[in-house]
């Protein structure tokens, strides 16, 4: 029969060796979650590690292991949810900025053109009684040729102010998303806390 001591001492580093072999098991657990983009909480972690949840808590290098890698997964999914606010927004931005651009050069456009009608229809009435008929007919030509470009114009004004109005609701609908998206952010650090413990 063995002594006391030494039985004692056998068995310390005995439990000592299995909890060092089951820190590692977590510690390899929270790698393959992390790989496979699992949620890292106290229950998966164990379950996969093959270990109690009270291993978990109770274990101080479990415990530090666990406690590590919830922080840098919701640290990692912060900065993905503000990158991913940040694409829409600038994408939303840029259209808006355009369809505001084609629209100010729009209606420059048919300012132009309204001039120039006027400045034509100020010639005709000039020439109607100085030149003869065909000349006049030309210009009423050139007229009607104006007008309607000019209503093709007016078209494109519509249909742009038509575009930006929606860009502007797409815009609106996107903030709203975001500010969504960003409450869930902020929800998931305490449900994944709420999880740990």
């Amino acid at each position: 029969m063995s002594s006391g001591p030494a039985s004692t001492e056998a068995a310390i580093a005995a439990r000592r060796r299995q909890a060092e072999h089951k820190a590692a098991a977590v510690e390899r657990a929270i790698g393959q979650l992390r790989r496979e983009r699992g949620r890292l909480t106290v229950q998966a972690i164990a379950g996969r590690a093959g270990v109690s949840t009270t291993f978990c808590y109770e274990n101080p290098a479990a415990r530090a292991l666990i406690k590590n890698a919830v922080a840098d997964s919701r640290s990692r999914h912060d900065r993905h949810g503000q990158a991913e606010h940040e694409r829409i927004e600038a994408s939303w931005r840029e259209r808006a900025l355009n369809a505001e651009a084609e629209l100010t050069r729009s209606q420059k456009e048919v300012h132009t053109q309204r001039q120039r009608i006027g400045e034509l229809m100020g010639q005709i009435r000039d020439f109607d009684q100085m030149v003869p008929g065909e000349s006049v007919q030309a210009l009423t030509t050139e007229n009607t040729t104006l007008k309607r470009r000019v209503q093709q114009l007016a078209d494109e004004h519509r249909t742009l102010r038509e575009r930006l109005e929606g860009a502007r609701s797409n815009l609106r609908f996107a903030d709203r998303r975001i500010a969504d998206l960003e409450a869930q952010v902020l929800e998931r650090p305490q449900a994944a806390a709420a999880d740990a413990l």
